[in-house]
């Protein structure tokens, strides 16, 4: 397992440190804070560290302080952690390891003992990050599966409530898959599963936008800050991107594989993400009754 990919946040406000660390650590990629707060704010970036090497003695906030702030965050509680300082106590290390962090290194430190203990806790933290993203993906479709599609629903239901913004659902199902399995069998429906699903996914251009499989022929879509009418050309734009793929119908009268779009928006009236969802599924519905191959 290669580890020359492992971005790392050092933390520390005396640049000759930095210099050692920096040059220690040369197959990482390294992000420098020279304060407390810096370290916060690089810690909670779009692109956060594997593991941040953290100083205690920083003016300003300090390194217990940042490591306090940077636990209670769920966008970066579970990043590890190690501090490097000259307090080298056995009550200052216990403080450190009870607020959470994952090793203490002394001043003046050795470079050996700094890339072996680094290389452990990345490794350790590649191998955590493949199984929390194997126990939320779909093994078949390789997108978001029904567990991360219900959590993210209900914390983007609660968000844009409190915040009274939008979000719009959107339900994807294939057109008459079944008669696909019966006809061509199950191997050529787990492939039209897996290109109709990464389809879905490519179709959205947004980091916060997740498309998920719901269970069986079916899929979400949930696009948080986003009105019925710009969520509708999303689904449009879904539907026409699945329909170019010209995926065979086994069933001589159905010209190839499509799909229908159920579309819906949070309102006032809505005080559970279940309405937000029985709507889309609503119009799902009126979208196969119709004819199929088309948004409502």
């Amino acid at each position: 397992m290669s580890l020359n990919k492992g971005r790392i946040l050092i933390a520390d406000d005396e640049m000759v440190n930095i210099k050692v660390l920096v040059a220690t650590l040369s197959d990482y990629e390294t992000v420098i804070a020279k304060t407390g707060e810096h370290a916060v704010i690089k810690a909670q970036a779009s692109q956060p560290p594997d593991l941040i090497l953290l100083d205690i003695n920083m003016p300003g906030m300090d390194g217990y302080e940042v490591c306090r702030i940077l636990k209670n965050n769920p966008a970066s509680c579970s990043i590890p952690i190690i501090f490097i300082t000259v307090q080298a106590s056995v009550e200052d290390e216990t403080k450190g390891l009870e607020m959470g962090a994952v090793d203490y290194i002394s001043k003046p430190f050795s470079p050996g003992i700094v890339r072996a203990r680094v290389a452990n806790h990345i490794e350790l933290k590649q191998q955590r990050d493949l199984l929390e993203k194997l126990n939320v993906t779909d093994p078949l479709t390789k997108i978001a599966n029904r567990r991360r599609m219900d959590d993210y629903l209900m914390t983007s239901f609660a968000q844009a409530k409190r915040s009274k913004s939008d979000m719009s659902l959107l339900m994807v199902d294939i057109d008459n898959f079944k008669p696909l399995n019966d006809l061509a069998g199950h191997g050529y429906g787990d492939e039209c599963l897996y290109q109709v699903a990464q389809a879905i996914e490519q179709s959205l251009s947004r980091p916060n936008d997740l498309a998920a499989r719901f269970g069986g022929e079916e899929f979400c879509v949930i696009l948080p800050a986003t009105e019925l009418k710009c969520a509708r050309e999303i689904a449009e734009e879904v539907r026409k991107n699945i329909e170019s793929l010209q995926l065979h119908h086994p069933d001589e009268n159905i010209e190839r594989v499509t799909v229908s779009i159920g579309c819906s928006a949070i309102d006032d009236s809505m005080s559970e993400a279940i309405a937000l969802f029985k709507q889309a599924d609503e119009k799902l519905y009126e979208a196969k009754e119709i004819g199929r191959n088309c948004v409502v």
